[in-house]
């Protein structure tokens, strides 16, 4: 198969130290072969790496580690450090390098017989001999680089595996096979950096595993009888990696902040005689693509000020973003936006609209149709006027229009194959590369079921690719984002259990199939781990407590700890975890005579590489720009953009169909009706939404400048309630029957002080109070 088999990695470690010298001897799962590598302890400015080219036996590793010991008895002879499971990275910051080693580990799941780790103990060692080092590896700074980099937590979030590529999608994997080197350069491999020196002088990457980050959870279901596996698994990229309000946007290369892409797998263990079916669907979150920020100087408010880039630039960073994700996913690119087109927060709106002119200068000069598709839905907004359950079963039905577009990934595999070694299927095809068209995919792969004698004869009876990806964004791309990837994945989970034969119907129903529990528990786990990662608190879950039924009062009480929880890791704790963040990728590297990364000023420290933006927009001059500059045509081709998504759309819903790029009639922009006649195509379910979003239009109580104030659903609206008026003493002499938010309020009394933090817990007090008073 011209591939490394899962045998031949290195699976267990062990290092011994002599003086000079550090030997790492690792071996194969089986204990059928054993290799040593030198590491030299006497230079304390290079990294100097040896591999011993020999492969042992068990026997002759043991003769070998004997003779060392003997060679060095003068200096203390060969001593034994500690057991290994694979080295994360070399580091270096003022003087002497550093080891990373994974010392424990745990599995997690498997996928195709490969098993997948979690890391459970870390440890850092320093490479060179006390003797040999200056008074510059034990200096402040240097001690103060090594915490820095430790508060990345290895044991949280990142996991890997010896013999599968868990940073691909199976389809990548099976249709596209890559190893050594060219997988280190993915975007979802977080020690890139600190593996590049190991594995430039060695050549390969026997010795290193390379790190995921994101989220991973497998668990057993069943349906009729049947058993089968889920895995749910979320990959984060490195290349605009950061916190919440210091990473937003994109920057001038297309990378945008909070870069996640979601694989949902559903697989059913082979049994004997008989293939391994597997189906797999991949969807993609990340920050809306234009230059963007937010004023973090200070919190002056709750939410800070938005800074939109008065020149984007021809949306060049925009449009080469969506080039990257045609590249990686092929056609259509579905983008469903769910940022707010009504309400009070201008700046979102504006944003929105923003947004909107910028894919539709995009499709404008498109050489073909279907590139792109646009959906605005306003989630929060149709939230407010329905039930949770009537809203995600609407949405359900764009998703299943979604999957019609892309389709999904399915698969036959022989048990032999999968457990043979790295999964691979592209030696079918010695002319498939990566660099191909990912619409090209399926006719290189096969075309349905049974194509190709290559594939029959190894026990392939079917292979189907997905095509094209559905992009979800918020404000945030956490709490809405989750909720409609959460649907997404429940519609494509029957397709996925109709494809394997274990229902009849490609439909898994919300309210009736105690699988859409079973997923949005996995689901919510991933929402909550994803905030956490990127803004610093759990992921506010309202909407899952309602369809679970959960009583409303608990649930509004628990986002509003996870509020506050997230205001405080944004307000004093982001600085540093972003300076983590940009040591340990190598976005910033420590050198002698430079200014070290405290010493520099907000600008250099975490500058992103994007155009510079200039942060003195309020919310208001944001507002005021969108009047001025959102002129652009509408979503549909060549159509004048309506003045309500100028000022705050309230239209919901904008899709992108196939028709010819005229120009609409007075009459069809004047009318929805007229509107949909000209999009034969569009389905039943588009044309309810926009139903729907025509119903909404005459109802304009979200829109009330007092809003009364047992009103729930407005609880968590940070500027209305931080204009209450409400003096700190009055509201800290209400009584709060909530003893879980008493206690929250109480311990963050000793953390927030000053004029920010006062008005920041005057907000808190005011909220809760109101909330218990209905």
């Amino acid at each position: 198969m011209g591939s490394e088999s899962s045998e031949s990695c290195l699976q267990s470690f062990r290092l011994y130290e002599t003086f000079s010298n550090y030997y790492i001897i690792g071996r194969d799962k089986k204990k059928s072969f054993w290799k040593v590598l030198k590491i030299d302890r006497l230079e304390s400015s290079e990294l100097k790496i040896y591999e011993d080219s020999t492969t042992y036996s068990e026997n002759e590793c043991a003769g070998l580690l004997k003779r060392l010991d003997e060679g060095n008895k003068k200096t203390g002879g060969l001593k034994l450090v500690t057991a290994c499971y694979g080295i994360v990275g070399f580091v270096k910051f003022l003087e002497p390098y550093y080891m990373l080693l994974i010392t424990k580990r745990r599995k997690i799941g498997e996928i195709c017989g490969h098993a997948i780790y979690a890391i459970t103990k870390s440890k850092m060692i320093p490479i060179s001999n006390p003797t040999v080092r200056t008074l510059m590896a034990y200096s402040k700074n240097e001690n103060r680089y090594q915490k820095l980099l430790c508060t990345v937590d290895l044991t949280k979030d990142f996991f890997f595996s010896y013999s599968y590529h868990v940073m691909r999608s199976v389809q990548k994997n099976l249709c596209v096979y890559k190893t050594g080197q060219s997988i280190y350069n993915k975007k979802c491999v977080w020690n890139a950096f600190l593996t590049s020196e190991i594995r430039n002088t060695l050549k390969n990457t026997l010795w290193t595993v390379a790190l995921v980050h994101g989220f991973f959870k497998q668990v057993k279901l069943s349906i009729s009888g049947r058993e089968f596996t889920l895995t749910l698994i979320a990959r984060r990229s490195r290349l605009y990696a950061g916190t919440r309000y210091l990473k937003r946007g994109v920057n001038k290369r297309g990378r945008v902040a909070n870069d996640v892409e979601i694989e949902q797998i559903v697989s059913e263990d082979a049994t004997e005689g008989h293939t391994m079916q597997i189906t797999s669907v991949v969807q993609y979150r990340g920050s809306v693509p234009l230059i963007w920020s937010q004023n973090i100087s200070g919190f002056h408010k709750f939410k800070p000020e938005f800074s939109l880039a008065p020149e984007q630039h021809n949306y060049e960073a925009t449009k080469l973003h969506f080039e990257n994700l045609a590249k990686r996913y092929g056609k259509p690119i579905i983008i469903l936006s769910l940022l707010k087109t009504r309400g009070k927060k201008r700046a979102e709106k504006n944003l929105n609209a923003a947004y909107a002119k910028a894919i539709t200068s995009i499709i404008e000069n498109l050489p073909e149709k279907n590139h792109l598709r646009f959906c605005r839905w306003d989630l929060k907004t149709h939230m407010y006027h329905r039930r949770a359950i009537q809203e995600l079963k609407q949405l359900g039905e764009f998703f299943a229009d979604t999957l019609d577009l892309t389709g999904i990934f399915y698969c036959h595999l022989p048990q032999k194959l999968c457990l043979e070694g790295f999964l691979n299927l592209s030696y079918f095809d010695e002319n498939l590369n990566e660099n191909e068209d990912a619409d090209n995919l399926e006719t290189k792969v096969g075309d349905g079921v049974g194509s190709g004698d290559e594939y029959r004869k190894y026990g392939v009876k079917s292979i189907i690719c997905q095509k094209g990806v559905l992009r979800t964004n918020c404000l945030d791309c956490l709490d809405r984002t989750n909720i409609a990837q959460y649907m997404h994945g429940l519609v494509a989970l029957g397709r996925q259990l109709h494809a394997l034969g274990l229902i009849e119907s490609p439909n898994v129903d919300l309210e009736k199939n105690s699988l859409a529990e079973d997923l949005m528990k996995v689901y919510e786990a991933m929402g909550d781990t994803l905030a956490l990662q990127y803004g610093g608190s759990p992921a506010h879950n309202k909407i899952f407590a309602e369809i679970r039924g959960q009583w409303r009062p608990a649930a509004g009480c628990q986002d509003l700890m996870k509020t506050v929880q997230r205001f405080y890791s944004n307000a004093f704790s982001d600085f540093e975890r972003q300076d983590a963040i940009n040591v340990f990728l190598g976005y910033f590297r420590p050198q002698l005579g430079k200014l070290s990364l405290w010493e520099l000023d907000s600008g250099q420290r975490f500058n992103d590489g994007r155009s510079s933006i200039k942060r003195s927009f309020s919310e208001s001059d944001i507002h005021s720009r969108g009047d001025s500059t959102m002129t652009s045509t509408d979503l549909i081709h060549n159509q004048t953009l309506s003045k309500e998504l100028q000022g705050g759309s309230t239209s919901l819903l904008q899709f992108i169909p196939d028709i010819p790029t005229q120009p609409l009639s007075d009459e069809a922009q004047g009318d929805d009706t007229s509107i949909l006649e000209c999009m034969p195509e569009i389905s039943t379910s588009i044309r309810q939404l926009m139903q729907v979003d025509q119903s909404l239009r005459s109802d304009d109580n979200h829109n009330n400048e007092h809003r009364d104030a047992s009103d729930h659903s407005s609880l968590f609206d940070m500027d209305w309630h931080s204009s209450s008026g409400n003096s700190f003493v009055e509201a800290n002499d209400t009584t709060y029957r909530c003893p879980e938010c008493r206690d929250t309020i109480d311990q963050m009394k000793g953390k927030l002080t000053g004029e920010y933090g006062m008005s920041f817990l005057n907000w808190v007090f005011h909220g809760e109070a109101l909330f218990h008073r209905s």
